[in-house]
């Protein structure tokens, strides 16, 4: 993959970052066997009653094995890849042979051709969170490149069938859309609940609804569905996957072609991204002329049955900003991050005064801007920071624990944070012994919230990346790494990583071989895809040329070192993904 550059023998006393590091790796990779072997059959088939829905839909399926490959591709056991690997095949085969009875759309299958029949991408995005990354540990894979291909083939009009994308008004015709295409009228309660289901003294919902009615209740105002949304920019993950594994230029220019659209609508609505647009791409032509309208807009505000109570719900804001990511991933223009930092402070700048303080708002209704928090509106802002890493982007995330590390002010972060990961670990790991639920008491996403693989920090201090999450975007990271003896991605065993400075040119990444007796060798990769030059890397004043997006480090027993890495500006690297 690339010729030995630097070699760093000065032995030195293991930090305790390091260790912890290590022992992470190991101890996540241990839980998920343990996790996977409680809650999957032999087939790979989760021990759960299957059920369509907005509550436990077969996404929760999935999200029992989020971040698993991205644990992984940190250097998490070849087991976890393999155990990712049967369960997601396990719960494509379930989730088909699932059918609905009332619901109309999954009547046939809940999955076809390996996918959601249609569902929104809140939705979509949470269970390919996890399938988006198996493309860092293999992705030479055929099977895996074959459902990248056809999945994207429902959004960019390569599959007839999945009549979802409108080439010439460039819109996906509906925010509820799938592999049996878009869903073109107002959806139902029962659309997003599913069948009917017992409740009381069988299954414990996660939304907290004690009977089947207050489900529908949940749901019966999530109708504005047709029309184009933001949220509908995950879709472009789908076709960056596909570009990243296949090469094939149509899957780039189409993200852009749709990122692009979505650039322009969010500057003819005043700096605003609409939550709505119209079949004929007008700005909210399908919610009466109303820019914020749409199921998880600006506007969404619903009564919910479990909290009796008016729940505001904008979700496209947690994660519509990664489609303009995408955009930048594959050009490395700034620009894209400038529409989402510049829409946080125009919603900002309509901060008012009540009881003495500021309050920001949320949400944008008929009434005007509401739901005002004593927080700025600040959704994106770290990823808006850490893709211009400009200081004026900085300002919005000060208080980040992260970035206060990045900037020197927090040296105690690292340990703190593996810490309290281990705490975490510990506490879902109890939870887990102690659930004696059998398969027809149990709801697909009850094991979610203890799913053992808790990634974010890994990422954050061993990568100097983004948490990938749930979200559905792709990884953003400064660096990655490759073990050329095992062949395959992550950092080699006994070896530990710490990125302790950032800058739009510069990373800072310290290696420690924790092996005392035997040498390291680590491949070190510049950005998720090798999207990233590394021009040169300095080690103890010495400085090595490297111009190249990997470079290999030889690491001798004990040994460890400081290395300030050169990279060229990302708009450089335009075509390397």
């Amino acid at each position: 993959m690339s010729k030995p550059v630097l070699h760093i023998d000065t032995p030195v006393a293991p930090p305790t970052w390091a260790l912890l590091e290590r022992q992470l790796l190991k101890a996540m990779s241990d839980a998920c066997v343990q996790f996977f072997d409680h809650y999957f059959d032999e087939r790979g088939y989760l021990l759960c009653m299957p059920r369509w829905g907005g509550d436990d839909g077969p996404d929760d399926a999935a999200e029992n094995i989020l971040n698993w490959t991205m644990l992984h591709a940190l250097g998490g056991s070849e087991t976890v890849l393999r155990l990712y690997k049967k369960g997601w095949n396990g719960h494509l085969l379930q989730y088909t042979e699932a059918k609905t009875v009332e619901v109309p759309m999954g009547r046939e299958g809940m999955y076809y051709k390996e996918f959601p029949v249609m569902f929104d991408w809140f939705h979509h995005s949470e269970w390919l969170s996890a399938f988006y990354l198996q493309g860092l540990s293999d992705p030479s894979d055929l099977t895996y490149r074959n459902r990248l291909k056809r999945y994207t083939g429902f959004y960019n009009g390569d599959d007839p069938q999945a009549d979802n994308w409108d080439a010439d008004h460039k819109i996906i015709r509906s925010m509820f859309n799938g592999s049996r295409g878009p869903l073109m009228r107002k959806a139902t309660g029962l659309d997003w609940a599913g069948d009917p289901i017992e409740i009381q003294g069988r299954f414990r919902p996660g939304h907290g609804e004690r009977d089947y009615h207050q489900m529908l209740v949940h749901f019966q105002d999530y109708n504005d569905v047709v029309g184009d949304h933001p949220m509908n920019m995950s879709a472009t993950t789908l076709a960056l996957s596909a570009y990243a594994v296949t090469g094939e230029t149509r899957y780039r220019d189409w993200v852009l072609e749709y990122v692009d659209a979505w650039v322009e609508r969010t500057e003819a609505n005043g700096g605003l991204i609409p939550t709505n647009i119209g079949l004929d791409g007008s700005i909210g032509g399908e919610t009466e002329g109303k820019w914020y309208g749409g199921v998880y807009g600006w506007g969404f505000s619903v009564y919910d049955p479990a909290i009796d109570a008016i729940a505001h719900r904008p979700s496209f804001q947690n994660s519509a900003h990664y489609g303009f990511g995408n955009a930048i991933l594959l050009t490395g223009d700034r620009r894209y991050a400038d529409i989402w930092g510049r829409m946080i402070d125009i919603v900002n700048s309509n901060a008012v005064q009540e009881n003495g303080r500021t309050v920001y708002p949320n949400s944008f209704g008929d009434q005007g801007w509401y739901n005002f928090t004593p927080e700025k509106f600040a959704h994106g802002a770290l990823e808006v920071y850490y893709w211009s890493m400009d200081e004026q982007d900085a300002m919005r995330v000060l208080n980040d624990d992260w970035v206060k590390y990045l900037n020197g002010l927090n040296p105690d972060y690292p340990v703190e944070a593996l810490n309290l990961d281990f705490d975490e670990l510990h506490a879902r790991l109890e939870e887990m012994w102690a659930d004696e639920a059998t398969a027809d008491t149990r709801m697909s996403d009850d094991p979610n919230t203890i799913n053992p693989a808790i990634t974010e920090t890994l990422t954050k201090l061993m990568l100097g990346g983004l948490p990938t999450g749930r979200v559905g975007g792709p990884l953003h990271c400064r660096l990655r790494y490759f073990d050329p003896e095992s062949r395959r991605a992550g950092i080699p065993e006994d070896v530990a990583a710490l990125v302790s400075r950032l800058s739009n040119d510069e990373v800072t990444v310290s290696l420690v071989n924790v092996n005392q007796t035997e040498p390291k060798t680590v491949i070190v990769q510049g950005g998720a895809y090798a999207e990233h030059q590394i021009k040169n890397a300095r080690l103890h004043g010495n400085t090595v040329s490297v111009d190249s997006p990997h470079f290999t480090v030889h690491l001798g027993p004990g040994a460890g070192g400081e290395l300030t890495l050169k990279m060229i500006g990302r708009a450089s690297c335009r075509e390397r993904v």
